[in-house]
């Protein structure tokens, strides 16, 4: 099929939970409106969305209710990564029936893989989906490292279209911005918040961002005053954004504490659904980094 082009911002959305660790769909709801209000599309099933950590069942749920809510005003793309090639294609196929814009899907992990043996993995995904496929490189949590030249080989494929970098250095962004720029239909999405407005000049389509659920104008910010000609815009919206990513992340892990920043800003979102807790120093802690960079609700 032919690759729809992505660009921008699209939000790596947290998954929000009741009391009881369910699923809370109108806490997930709300978080949609505001990321839509921003300028911001939905990438739902992430990292920050806790994927690791949800039912078979919840995951079709987020999916299903993003598109519902969504109703075609923004872009959304469906995380369906999973161990096996098999369960892949299997949650592709019942993402891609909801009517998402794309999937993305990470390496395998736990088990270490050769280059050979990602490159059938992902063509195997592609041949067997219908839907824009996207690569998704984060060697940091599975163990595996897509190299640029096996994203080469695998952007011959029709049915892929780009890549979601979140290897974490500018060095593993560029080869495969270099691929881009040589291969017509292939995109870059920058996983990393501190190198958005980096991405974008270097020629990124856009990039996929955790802290936008916690700051998700001051994100927008950097693609739309690049996306305007205001370079330098850009770059100062991305300078108050790396403090505040910077700090933010020094206190707990990501994905927790993103969650839990986006609750103290006044929306009930609820608790990590792995393990992590955090204290009640640490929770003060932030509210002040949460004051001093201005993020309000």
């Amino acid at each position: 099929m032919s690759k729809k082009t992505l660009e921008g911002i699209l939000t790596a959305i947290v998954t929000p939970v009741d009391a009881q660790d369910q699923f809370s769909e109108a806490a997930f709801r709300e978080q949609i409106e505001r990321q839509i209000a921003a300028g911001n599309g939905i990438f739902c099933g992430g990292t920050n969305g806790e994927f690791f950590a949800l039912t078979e069942g919840e995951k079709r749920r987020v999916a299903e209710v993003a598109m519902e809510h969504t109703a075609g005003r923004v872009p959304v793309v469906g995380h369906v990564g999973e161990i096996s090639t098999q369960e892949c294609i299997r949650a592709g196929r019942d993402i891609a029936r909801l009517g998402v814009d794309a999937v993305a899907a990470i390496t395998p992990y736990f088990v270490p893989l050769t280059q050979d043996d990602l490159h059938y993995h992902f063509s195997a995904i592609a041949d067997a989906l219908d839907v824009p496929v996207y690569l998704y490189n984060i060697p940091a949590r599975t163990g595996n490292t897509i190299e640029p030249e096996t994203a080469r080989r695998l952007a011959a494929h029709p049915n892929i279209a780009g890549i979601k970098d979140s290897a974490g250095s500018y060095e593993s962004l560029q080869g495969f911005l270099k691929v881009a720029k040589e291969t017509e239909g292939f995109t870059v999405f920058n996983g990393p918040d501190s190198l958005i407005h980096r991405g974008f000049v270097e020629g990124c389509a856009g990039a996929v961002s955790g802290l936008a659920n916690v700051a998700p104008r001051e994100i927008q910010q950097i693609w739309s005053r690049f996306k305007a000609g205001d370079i330098d815009g850009s770059r100062q919206a991305q300078e108050h954004v790396t403090s505040l990513r910077e700090s933010l992340y020094k206190v707990v892990f990501a994905p927790a504490a993103v969650k839990r920043a986006v609750r103290l800003l006044g929306y009930p979102v609820g608790d990590s659904k792995y393990p992590v807790r955090i204290s009640a120093a640490q929770e003060a802690q932030m509210r002040e980094i949460l004051a001093a960079h201005q993020i309000r609700k």
